[in-house]
């Protein structure tokens, strides 16, 4: 029997629970995360490429595939194709009216997501929570939080390595009176902050989590808050690379800020 992958396994729990909100947005989650061949028509040209679409009476679809073997096994010929994360193929599907076709016919994640669904989860990525500014009077052990909210942050966490050295998540008392809970990144590059916000708010959001309901700060190694945090804060590890490595894009949608273009 075939490993199942992350997205058989998400869709599996989506498709036993349909009325379940939290299981249907974690689907929508490894989506996004999730490594996906998109099949296309030729070779890319650069950053352009030129899908392959599928027209049906539900409308028409791009295909994509969480791995390799099973574009092959679909297509049954050689095929050129893109590899793109979800949160990329979102991106450059939304608003096109265009759907995806996940799996079809080699899976049991098989699914055809339609093209509002697309949209709403490009809109739904593009929420991020803000920086704290406030001042701190006292952290605390955090209480009272969802385990949904905390297996997402460690999942999310666990694809930032090498962007910060470590984070807590904490109660925290404000000066303005004001209560909560604060993921505090440690050691985080300054590059990295935006992204690092961006994967917390991701969190919350597919976890079902009202939005503010967690903040987010960047401290210093050196820094007493840094040191507060780690007495009373539970701690997520983020992986660390064992050596830099120099990152050169070698497929289409290899960078974030480049997505490619349909053709």
């Amino acid at each position: 029997m075939t490993e199942q992958t992350p997205l058989d396994l998400a869709h599996a729990a989506m498709e036993a629970a349909p009325q379940d909100d939290a299981a249907r947005l974690r689907f929508y989650e490894r989506l996004a995360d999730a490594e996906l061949f998109l099949m296309l028509t030729e070779e890319a040209d650069g950053d352009q490429i030129s899908p392959e679409l599928f027209e049906t009476p539900e409308g028409a679809f791009v295909l994509v595939f969480d791995r390799e073997e099973r574009l092959a096994q679909f297509a049954g010929r050689p095929v050129p194709y893109a590899a793109l994360s979800g949160r990329i193929v979102a991106q450059m599907l939304a608003g096109q009216e265009i759907g995806l076709g996940l799996n079809l016919e080699v899976a049991p994640s098989a699914f055809l997501i339609p093209a509002e669904a697309i949209s709403w989860l490009h809109q739904t990525l593009g929420h991020a929570p803000q920086e704290v500014e406030a001042g701190v009077i006292e952290f605390t052990a955090p209480k009272g939080l969802p385990e949904a909210l905390l297996t997402a942050l460690d999942a999310k966490l666990a694809t930032a390595g090498g962007l910060a050295a470590a984070a807590y998540l904490a109660g925290v008392r404000y000066e303005s009176g004001g209560q909560g809970h604060l993921l505090g990144f440690v050691g985080a590059k300054e590059a990295a902050q935006a992204s690092l916000a961006k994967a917390a708010g991701e969190a919350l959001t597919f976890s079902g989590i009202e939005a503010g309901a967690m903040d987010v700060g960047f401290f210093e190694a050196g820094d007493p808050v840094a040191a507060s945090l780690a007495r009373v804060g539970l701690r997520f590890d983020l992986p660390q690379p064992k050596a830099p490595q120099e990152l050169k894009p070698v497929k289409p949608g290899s960078d974030p800020e480049k997505p490619p273009r349909l053709v």
